[in-house]
């Protein structure tokens, strides 16, 4: 089963529960995961890992693997 099947069987039972009280809870346990997800993608990056980025992107800049900001903008219009 997918994600997009179980985010709606989970809609679909969601939608029979008459208890207030299970509701409330639900809707508090998804905004707690929410707010953990969130935390973990925006943790902060250890300097190890900063400078590795940097050395990657240096490498990256030296071996063509980058494309012009005014290249870019021309790009993204097409994308309409």
């Amino acid at each position: 089963m997918n994600t997009v099947d179980r985010k709606l069987r989970f809609v679909q039972e969601f939608l029979r529960v008459a208890d207030e009280e299970i509701i409330t809870k639900l809707e508090q346990l998804l905004r707690l995961e929410r707010k953990k997800k969130a935390s973990e993608e925006l943790a902060p990056m250890s300097m190890d890992e900063l400078n590795k980025r940097i050395d990657q992107s240096e490498d990256d800049f030296k071996n063509g693997k980058f494309i012009e900001a005014n290249d870019l903008l021309k790009s993204v219009e097409t994308w309409k």
